[in-house]
């Protein structure tokens, strides 16, 4: 006796019973929302656009070339932590003998600032500087040719 087995289960005969090994494994994933955000041309490197979808506000920036993007939500209280200033990490200088000698801006590692209580965030990783272990949440930003968008979840 010849039994055939195949894969999808619409092409199992009528009134066959379909084995568990070849249900369908996926999940139906919720669809995202990409969001418009700037043309590439009206969005200057060093500048930021918050973009709101269903009562959530993105802060999207441009920095040197490439796009985060980040709850605009503060884990301190709930501020607007995507709306503060933008600035080079401040660095203390230390003296061959280990004494302090002032303070430099960092040149790789740039902060946003939030304007409610001053809690810093790395720009590039959305991690609080204060406690690394706290982080903004992140969304994916996707460039189609001069288009912006970000991804909502």
């Amino acid at each position: 006796m010849l039994v055939l087995i195949f894969a999808k289960a619409a092409s199992l005969p009528h009134g066959t019973v379909q084995c568990h090994t070849f249900r369908s494994s996926k999940k139906a994933r919720p669809r995202m929302t990409e969001l418009f955000v700037a043309k590439v041309s009206q969005f200057p490197d060093g500048e930021r656009r918050i973009v709101a979808h269903k009562g959530r506000e993105i802060g999207v920036f441009h920095w040197q070339g490439k796009f985060y993007a980040y709850e605009n939500l503060c884990v301190h209280q709930g501020g607007p932590a995507c709306e503060g200033i933008i600035m080079h990490k401040v660095e203390d200088v230390l003296g061959p003998g280990r004494g302090w000698v002032g303070q430099k801006f960092s040149d790789n590692e740039i902060h946003f600032v939030c304007p409610w209580h001053g809690y810093e965030y790395d720009l590039k990783t959305g991690e609080c500087v204060a406690d690394r272990q706290l982080k903004l949440k992140n969304f994916e930003v996707v460039r189609r040719g001069e288009d912006i968008y970000v991804v909502a979840s």
